[in-house]
């Protein structure tokens, strides 16, 4: 049955925008074939920390080290979703609606996904400067992002208040704009990855803020040079997460962390240092109750053989049934219906359990 006890759980989607190489995040430095396959960017993992005996975590990942030896952390690899082709628009739609292919569904997973919840908790915001398709839907979201813009004046923001104060919708609106706002804080006029997550706490911990959070991050289409360029961006999501965890306090506790992008990057190394568009990539759930430290995956291998359209990492695991799995035991949802909510246009399948405690 659908969750309808109030909850104080709070779930957070991380998208990374521009498809980021799985392969650079948690890398199979046990397989055979990686050093080959891989070139200069094996060289990453030199002394990169081991999570098992294929696997080894991203240098840059510290943050992610500790959460991981903590159980807290959990990495879902050869993952994608129903997308097969190469384009960040269709492979960002289909992500963001949980579609079967681009552009079959008009509203997002995250959107389907409130309505699962409680009407009290259904509260979602977008740290964005506009509502991403994710959290599109029936159900009413915020957006809030920081502003290049000088502060108004109280005088103005009174006169707007009054000038929206006769019209129900506007005044609702206003109200939350000015209330997220107050929460946010100092938080909001600092442009980093550690503000992010700083304001992001904020909102989140806030007992009358939203439940349901999505965060964009940018930057990940590493084409040329991707060795340095992959790691800034790592060593970015790390203190974002570093700075939600320590700011959520014990909420952290009853908070679930989903990272994922649109599809990976290419096996082999590129003529420029970098990787091109490929297709499975690496999931990361994140919180105080996943079941983490350890890795899942149903490895393909990276011999030429084993790759996919012979340059892809070869995709075993479903998106949309890692998501179905950690968001109905998160929130107590039945499975199958969470699936058939969230995931309306995907053909059923089986569900990745386990992957939660408690």
């Amino acid at each position: 049955a659908f969750a309808r006890a109030p909850t104080d759980k709070r779930f957070v989607f991380i998208i990374q925008r521009g498809a980021a190489d799985g392969l650079g995040t948690v890398a199979p430095v046990g397989d055979p074939a990686f050093v080959g396959q891989r070139g200069v960017l094996a060289e990453e993992f030199a002394d990169a920390p081991r999570l098992d005996s294929l696997f080894a975590l991203h240098p840059r990942l510290a943050t992610l080290a500790s959460l991981y030896d903590e159980g807290q952390a959990l990495f879902v690899h050869a993952a994608a979703s129903a997308y097969r082709d190469r384009s960040h628009f269709d492979g960002q739609n289909v992500l963001e609606s949980g579609g079967s292919r681009a552009y079959a569904l008009h509203d997002g997973w995250m959107n389907r996904m409130l309505a699962l919840l409680p009407a009290d908790d259904a509260r979602g915001i977008a740290l964005a400067a506009s509502v991403p398709l994710a959290m599109r839907g029936a159900i009413s979201v915020a957006s809030y992002a920081p502003s290049n813009l000088p502060d108004a004046s109280d005088d103005l923001m009174m006169r707007v208040g009054m000038l929206y104060a006769e019209d129900p919708e506007l005044d609702a609106a206003w109200r939350q704009a000015m209330a997220t706002q107050a929460v946010a804080g100092d938080a909001s006029g600092r442009r980093n990855a550690q503000a992010t997550g700083e304001l992001a706490a904020r909102l989140l911990a806030d007992p009358a803020g939203s439940r349901i959070a999505m965060i964009e991050t940018g930057g990940w289409d590493t084409h040329a040079q991707q060795r340095g360029r992959l790691g800034a961006q790592l060593g970015n999501v790390d203190q974002l997460i570093g700075a939600l965890r320590d700011g959520l306090g014990p909420v952290w506790d009853d908070t679930l962390v989903v990272v994922a992008t649109e599809f990976g990057r290419t096996v082999r190394v590129n003529g420029t240092g970098g990787t091109d568009h490929g297709t499975a990539s690496c999931a990361m759930l994140l919180g105080g109750k996943v079941a983490g430290g350890r890795v899942i995956a149903d490895w393909p291998g990276l011999s030429d053989g084993a790759l996919y359209e012979n340059r892809d990492l070869r995709p075993t695991t479903d998106l949309a049934a890692i998501l179905t799995g950690t968001v109905s035991a998160h929130y107590g949802v039945d499975p199958a219906r969470a699936m058939r909510a969230m995931f309306p246009d995907t053909r059923p399948g089986r569900v990745v359990e386990g992957l939660m405690r408690g």
